[in-house]
Order: structure tokens, then C-alpha cells, then sequence
């Protein structure tokens, strides 16, 4: 496809899909470069899919901020939590065969006490798959896994309830995950690039990922395959399995109609609603299937689900129209990859997607971002000037969960002192907030200040008995003494 040709993919996409904004966006491959620039991204990959095929692939920048390689379409990508949709798809598919029964407890393909709750098992694969365990998202290092609430009662994103899935599905078929999804989705598919677990072929193709400062990160090559995160892919072989996906390629049309289906609808408030305090208002646009996100807007149905496996340094989205055969995939090797993710979906295919607001990234040009650059550039000075302006205007003053993502920024570029004065204010403004306390005892750990911590921390589990990760850290401070 030449320039030019590519010069007016956003039009034709955005008509082809009923679509008409008010002015025609910046084509795609001018419009991304200047993105990642200001978000701080170093690698980008998108694929479009419109009438079941890809029907753009792109490349951006670089595998890593340190050299000079390029991204292409042979790159390799943490799939971070798409993996899910993919093992979901092996699940609908085993069940279409007789092999899984959706509404069966787990505990009748892996017996034995997973968990020491008797509601175990009432735990199925339908609950796993939209996320309604009672699980933790991850339950915290060296402790049990434990249920928060009944299963099937509310939504609360789970990677625990899919390693259990995992689990239960490689005992049920006596084959490893990787065997399972290449025999059911890749090799059906023509997925080449993926595995769950670290190949050979892989080497030296990987993209780095960097964190919120641009600083590369350790390259993971996971050994172990996991259902909910491990998955590394290509845009492409993504799009492939998005473009079946979106028809329900290989699954009865029963199957396909229930995968699209709300089995419950999330909190309003929270993602992670075991950790965080459920609102009780339920959103009317943002439910979940089996396997994927969906959005219900007065643009049709549309799956999604998107990526962040922070530590490593990637983030991923993806999103599509099951009716009209549209949809995206967008992977970057940053963690400032959702900042610009929204604008590249909008501009990509339209519509207005409401799961995005959901998430609740920062924009690559917010205050708290434009805050974040203030305070590392300019230290103390900075923080002064953010106090001032709040108290001559209330409402340039950033939300509690932004001034914490500076500091958790600050943390990252080994800016101690700024990141400690910054959770301070946080503490200061917010001092009923069980979480800023806790992030103000992570900082002064840091810093070595381990008196400092401990009271942090106490004064969290003090407002949280439930911070179980404050916890464990505490315990930890307290026995190096």
C-alpha cells in the first residue's frame, strides 16, 4: 500500500463502519509517530481488521530505547493479559466438543483442595472466564489463595481464576497449555509467532520494554506458560485471531452467541474489586462475556480486553465490532502505551468506547503527566507551584489516584526525594486514604527510612485491615529489625 493510499485509511475505515466525525483525524502513520513521542513510547505495532482480514499492519520506532532496531512486523510482543481471550477461545472450543462443561464445577477436572473454601466449588469455567471467582487479581507473594466473596456474586478481575482454569483444562485433556491452544487457535489460525512460553525463535526479535521513564527493562523469556499473561505474539498473528474471533470462527453459533453475551457487568468504580471497594453501581455499557470485555454502545456490541504487564514494560489493547467486522490491535513496549492507545483506536475505527475511561490511564497530555515532568525537571520548586495554583483554583487539583501515579513515576526514575514529598502532599490532602499511606511507606523503604515506613504502613492497615500486600510488607520491615 503506498503513502498516499495509506494517507486515507482513517476516512475509508470510519465510513465503511457508519462513522462520521466532525473532521476527518490525522492518517494513522502520521498521527502515531507524533503520539509516541509525547507518550514516551519507543515501539509500536497496529493491525487493522475490517471484513475478516487484516486489512492494514503497521510498524513504529524501535525494540529498544537503547538501540537502533527497528520494530517490524516480525516483532515479537508481551501479549500481557490478551492472552486471556486467546485460552478462553481453546475453552469455548473444548466445550463445543463435549470435552468441558461450561457450568461444571472445576473441581470435577482437578480434584483435590485448591483452595481451602468450600465455595471452590462452586467455581465453573463460565465464572472464571468473566471473572466472578472471588479471586484476587494475584494473591499476594507467599500467601494462600483465598475467595473475597461468593462466586458468580459480582465482577472483580481475576489472572488467579484463569491459572486455575489453566490448571483444570491441562488435567482434564492431559495436554500443557501451549499443546492445547497451538492444536485449537494457532495452527488453525495461522498464528506462527505465538506461544505461551519462551521459543528459540523468539531470540533476538522480543521488543524491550521500558517503564514509565523510557528506561528499558529486564527481557523476560518465561519458561512456564500461564494463561493469563504469558503469551507472546506478533500484531499480526493478533489480528488473526481477532478477525476469527469477531465471526466465531471454529465455535457452534451458539457458543460464538454466548461468548458476545454480558454474564455480569462491572462496578462502575473498580476493576480489581476484591482489593478496592466496590461502589455498588453497576455500568450499563461495560459488561463482560467469556473471555472478553464488551462494551454496548449506541455503535453495536464490541469485544475488547487490554494489556499491562507493567513490570516488563508493555501495554496492549484490542477492539473490534462482531456486526460490522472492524475492530484493531495496537502493541506497544511501554508503559505510557495506554496514554496514546485511545487516540490511536479512535482515530483507527471511531466509536466511542467507554471501557477506556474504565481503566482510567493517564492521557500522554494530562495535568498529572505535565505534573509528573514539572516535579522531575524541577524538584521542590515545582510541588510549591502545584499548591499555590491548587489554592487560587480547587479545580486544577489533581485526584488522589493521579498525585500517587506521579509518585509511582518519580519511584521509577529514582527521584526519592521528589517521589517522597509528592506521596507526602498525597498523605496531607487525602490523610483518610488507606492506599496513600501505603505508597508513602513503599517510598520511605526506599529511601531507607525504616521507621518512617513502618508507621505508613501501620496507619494503612490501621484505616484497611485488609491490605494484605501492606501487610507483608510490614511484617518484612519489622523482622529486619
Amino acid at each position: 500500500m503506498t503513502a498516499r493510499a495509506r494517507a486515507g485509511l482513517t476516512a475509508l475505515l470510519l465510513a465503511a463502519a457508519g462513522f462520521a466525525p466532525a473532521a476527518a483525524p490525522p492518517p494513522l502513520e502520521n498521527r502515531i509517530p507524533a503520539l509516541m513521542k509525547d507518550g514516551g513510547v519507543p515501539g509500536l505495532a497496529i493491525a487493522v481488521v475490517r471484513d475478516g482480514r487484516i486489512d492494514w499492519q503497521e510498524s513504529f520506532g524501535v525494540r529498544d530505547a537503547a538501540g537502533s532496531s527497528p520494530v517490524d512486523e516480525n516483532t515479537i510482543f508481551e501479549a500481557a493479559s490478551l492472552s486471556k481471550p486467546v485460552f478462553a477461545y481453546a475453552v469455548l472450543k473444548l466445550a463445543d466438543a463435549g470435552k468441558i462443561d461450561l457450568d461444571a464445577p472445576l473441581t470435577k477436572y482437578l480434584p483435590g483442595d485448591y483452595v481451602e473454601d468450600p465455595r471452590i466449588k462452586a467455581i465453573t469455567a463460565r465464572i472464571v472466564m468473566s471473572h466472578s471467582t472471588g479471586f484476587p487479581n494475584w494473591r499476594p507473594d507467599g500467601q494462600r489463595l483465598k475467595i473475597a466473596f461468593d462466586p458468580g456474586e459480582r465482577f472483580s478481575y481475576s489472572g488467579e481464576g484463569f491459572v486455575y482454569l489453566q490448571k483444570a483444562v491441562e488435567n482434564a485433556t492431559g495436554q500443557t497449555l501451549d499443546a492445547l491452544v497451538r492444536r485449537l487457535v494457532f495452527e488453525p489460525l495461522g498464528m506462527k509467532d505465538s506461544s505461551y512460553s519462551w521459543q528459540e525463535r523468539f531470540e533476538g526479535r522480543k521488543a524491550t520494554g521500558h517503564d514509565a521513564v523510557g528506561t528499558p527493562r529486564p527481557l523476560r523469556r518465561p519458561a512456564e506458560a500461564n494463561a493469563a499473561a504469558s503469551l507472546h505474539t506478533t500484531a499480526g498473528d493478533y489480528a488473526r485471531f481477532l478477525a476469527a474471533a469477531l465471526v466465531g470462527a471454529g465455535l457452534r453459533k451458539e457458543t460464538a452467541a454466548e461468548m458476545i453475551r454480558a454474564q455480569v457487568h462491572v462496578d462502575e468504580a473498580c476493576q480489581n474489586c476484591v482489593t478496592s471497594k466496590p461502589s455498588g453501581r453497576l455500568s450499563k455499557e461495560i459488561g463482560w462475556g467469556l473471555g472478553w470485555g464488551l462494551e454496548e454502545t449506541e455503535d453495536g456490541t464490541a469485544i475488547w480486553h487490554w494489556g499491562d504487564n507493567g513490570g516488563s514494560g508493555f501495554h496492549c489493547y484490542v477492539v473490534g465490532y462482531p456486526k460490522r467486522r472492524l475492530g484493531v490491535v495496537v502493541f506497544t513496549n511501554s508503559v505510557g502505551g495506554h496514554g496514546i492507545i485511545p487516540d490511536i483506536v479512535t482515530a483507527a475505527i471511531g466509536g466511542r468506547h467507554p471501557a477506556i475511561a474504565w481503566l482510567d490511564y493517564e492521557r500522554w497530555d494530562s495535568p498529572a503527566r505535565a505534573f509528573f515532568h514539572d516535579v522531575a525537571a524541577r524538584g521542590e520548586p515545582a510541588i510549591a507551584a502545584y499548591r499555590e495554583k491548587k489554592r487560587s483554583d480547587p479545580s486544577s487539583a489533581l485526584k488522589e489516584p493521579q498525585v500517587n501515579r506521579v509518585g509511582y513515576w518519580l519511584l521509577g526514575q529514582k527521584k526519592i526525594p521528589e517521589a517522597i514529598a509528592v506521596f507526602e502532599m498525597n498523605v496531607a490532602d487525602f490523610p483518610s486514604s488507606w492506599n496513600v499511606h501505603d505508597s508513602l511507606g513503599e517510598a520511605y523503604a526506599e529511601a531507607g527510612q525504616r521507621d518512617k515506613a513502618i508507621a505508613s504502613y501501620e496507619k494503612s492497615l490501621e484505616l484497611n485491615a485488609g491490605n494484605t500486600n501492606g501487610a507483608e510488607h510490614l511484617r518484612k520491615l519489622k523482622a529486619a529489625s
